[in-house]
C-alpha cells in the first residue's frame, strides 16, 4: 500500500509542478517548483566546488562565456561564492538546484549528479528574457532510464572531429550518456589501427555516395580526443566494428579474410571459418578496446543474410555446418558472434549486438542487445525472456534518416510510418511489455542516424534537431510526467539557441522556416 501511495504522490508532483510557466527545462525535470522572485548574473560573479567537482566547474566556467560571454572566477571560500557546487548526496534524487535571489546551489554526491544540474541551470538561463530575469526555482531531479544514446553511422558519410564534438555537446545539453559510434560498413572503414594500416589507407576510400571519395578517417589521436571530449560531457563512447556482415570496405584491404557475398552486396562478410579471420579481428578489437576505456563494443551481427551466397556453397563453411551439427547457415552466423564474444570477454569488455543475435548463446552478464526491428517483437521479447540488458531502439520511431513529416521527399518511411516528433516523445515502453521482471532489463532508448541520406552538416542537423529534444525526454522523464504539449511550450524558447547556434533545424512550429535540404 505504500508504494502505490508513493506513486500516487509522484505522479501529482510531476502532474502538477511540471506545469509552472519557468520551467524551460528539457527533459522535465522530476520536480520544478516556481519560486517568487529571481536571480541576477553577471560577469566577476564568484563560483566554489570541493575538489571533486573541479572539472565541471570549468565546464561551467567554459558554457557561460561561450553561450552569454561572462565572465566567472574562483571563489576561496562558499561564503563569498554566487554559484555554490556543494558535494552531499541525496538519498531521492541525483542532484538539486536551488535558485535563489542571492546565490544559486546545486548538490549532488557524485560529478555526474553535479554536471546535470549545471545544464539545468544553464538552460534556465538561456531561455531567460534577460540574465536579471533567471526565475527563482527549486529542480529535484534523476533520469528514469540509464541509458539515453544516439547512434550515428560514419561509414556511409564521414563528418569528422568537430562534428563530433558538435552533436556530444548537444547531447550533453539534453543530458543523453551514450554515444553509439558506427565506424565501419560496406562504404568504409573510418578508424585507424596501426596493425592493420590498409584499412584506412584503402577501406577508408569512398562513401555511399561516391565510391571514389577521398580516404577519411578518425586517426587515433582524433578517438583519445573525442573519447576524453565525450567523458567531460559525461558521455561513453562505444565504437561499432560491425561483423561478420557488412565487412566489404575491411575486405577491400584484406581480402584474405573475405568470406564472399552477394551479387548486390559483394565481398560482404568475414570468412567463418579460417583461423587467421579470427586472430584478424581478435587483433583490430584490442586496438579498439585501449581506444575506448568504457569497455563496450558493438560487433553489430545485423543483416548477415544479404552477403551469405557465397557461404552456401563454400565446403569450408559446409564442413564446419556439418562438424557443429549446424542445421542452417544462421548456426554459422552465431558461431561467429560466440567466438568474437570470447574475445571481448577475455579482454573484460561487454558484448553489444543487434537483436539478430539475441539467438546466440551469449554471456547473460557481459552482453547487451539492441532492439531495432520493430516489426520483429518477438526478437525483443526472447531477448528479456533470457534475460539479456537491452536498449530498445526501433526504426519506428527512433530511426532519424526516416522523415519526420509526411510530404518529406528525402529519408524513409517503412509502409506509411515514419518517425514524426510526437510519437517519438510519446513512445511507451509499456505497450511492450508489461511485465514488471522483463521491464527492468531494459536499460533505455537510443536515437539511430544512419547516413545514406545525409552527407551535409545541414542535413544532419535538419535530421536530428528538434527530434533529440524529443528522444532525450522520452529517455529521461517517467511516462507519467510526460505531456507533449507542455513539452512543446518548451521546445519553443529551444528553438531560439537553435536559430543563435546556426543550426538548420526542422521548425514544428513553422516548417517554412528552413526548407528540406537536399540529402
Amino acid at each position: 500500500m505504500k508504494k502505490h501511495i508513493l506513486t500516487l504522490c509522484l505522479f501529482l508532483l510531476i502532474s502538477g509542478i511540471l506545469a509552472g510557466q519557468n520551467n524551460t527545462v528539457i527533459p522535465a525535470p522530476l520536480v520544478f517548483v516556481q519560486n517568487t522572485g529571481y536571480f541576477s548574473i553577471a560577469s566577476g560573479c564568484k563560483v566554489s566546488a570541493p575538489a571533486a567537482f573541479k572539472r565541471e566547474m570549468h565546464f561551467l566556467q567554459t558554457e557561460l562565456l561561450r553561450y552569454k560571454h561572462l565572465t566567472t572566477t574562483f571563489a576561496a571560500s562558499e561564503k563569498e561564492a554566487v554559484i555554490i557546487l556543494s558535494n552531499k548526496a541525496s538519498k531521492n534524487f541525483l542532484y538539486e538546484l536551488q535558485i535563489l535571489k542571492n546565490k544559486v546551489i546545486i548538490t549532488s554526491g557524485t560529478d555526474t549528479g553535479i554536471f546535470y544540474g549545471i545544464i539545468s541551470f544553464l538552460q534556465l538561463v538561456n531561455n531567460a528574457s534577460s540574465l536579471q530575469q533567471i526565475p527563482c526555482a527549486t529542480i529535484k531531479d534523476s533520469p528514469s532510464m540509464p541509458w539515453r544514446g544516439i547512434m550515428r553511422d560514419e561509414s556511409r558519410h564521414f563528418f569528422g572531429v568537430e562534428k563530433v564534438k558538435s552533436i556530444l555537446d548537444w547531447m550533453a545539453y539534453y543530458k543523453l550518456n551514450k554515444f553509439h559510434w558506427h565506424l565501419t560498413d560496406e562504404p568504409g572503414w573510418r578508424i585507424e589501427i596501426k596493425q592493420y594500416p590498409n584499412l584506412t589507407n584503402i577501406g577508408g576510400i569512398g562513401n555511399f555516395s561516391d565510391k571514389n571519395a577521398e580516404a577519411r578517417y578518425y586517426t587515433q589521436q582524433d578517438i583519445n580526443e573525442i573519447v576524453q571530449y565525450a567523458h567531460d560531457r559525461k558521455i561513453e563512447v562505444i565504437p561499432e566494428i560491425d561483423m561478420p556482415g557488412h565487412a566489404s570496405a575491411a575486405n577491400r584491404a584484406y581480402p584474405e579474410f573475405s568470406g564472399g557475398g552477394s551479387e548486390k552486396h559483394p565481398d560482404f562478410t568475414f570468412h567463418p571459418t579460417k583461423e587467421t579471420t579470427y586472430q584478424y579481428l581478435t587483433n583490430i578489437l584490442k586496438e579498439i578496446n585501449v581506444l575506448f576505456p568504457d569497455r563496450m563494443l558493438h560487433l553489430g551481427g545485423d543483416e548477415v543474410s544479404f552477403g551469405i551466397d557465397k557461404w552456401k556453397t563454400d565446403p569450408a563453411v559446409l564442413e564446419l555446418m556439418q562438424k557443429k551439427n549446424m542445421n542452417d547457415i544462421k548456426g554459422v552466423e552465431t558461431y561467429f558472434i560466440e567466438r568474437m564474444a570470447d574475445s571481448l570477454a577475455a579482454m573484460n569488455a561487454k558484448i553489444l549486438v543487434w537483436d539478430e543475435m539475441v539467438t546466440a548463446n551469449l554471456p547473460l552478464d557481459k552482453t547487451i542487445i539492441f532492439w531495432w526491428r520493430h516489426d520483429k517483437p518477438e526478437q525483443l521479447k526472447l531477448s528479456l525472456q533470457k534475460g539479456y540488458k537491452t536498449v530498445v531502439c526501433p526504426r519506428i520511431p527512433y530511426y532519424f534518416d526516416f522523415v519526420q513529416k509526411e510530404d518529406h521527399k528525402v529519408g524513409r518511411k517503412w509502409g506509411g510510418k515514419f518517425s514524426d516528433l510526437q510519437s517519438i516523445y510519446n513512445f511507451s515502453l509499456k505497450e511492450l511489455q508489461p511485465d514488471a521482471k522483463s521491464r527492468s532489463s531494459i536499460l533505455g532508448v537510443q536515437g539511430n542516424i544512419w547516413t545514406e541520406t545525409i552527407q551535409t552538416n545541414d542535413r544532419l542537423d535538419f535530421m536530428l534537431f528538434p527530434r533529440i529534444a524529443a528522444l532525450a525526454e522520452s529517455a529521461w522523464t517517467p511516462e507519467e510526467g510526460r505531456n507533449f504539449d507542455r513539452f512543446m511550450e518548451r521546445l519553443k524558447l529551444h528553438t531560439i539557441l537553435y536559430e543563435a547556434e546556426k543550426l538548420y533545424y526542422f521548425n514544428p512550429f513553422d516548417a517554412g522556416v528552413h526548407g528540406e535540404p537536399a540529402n
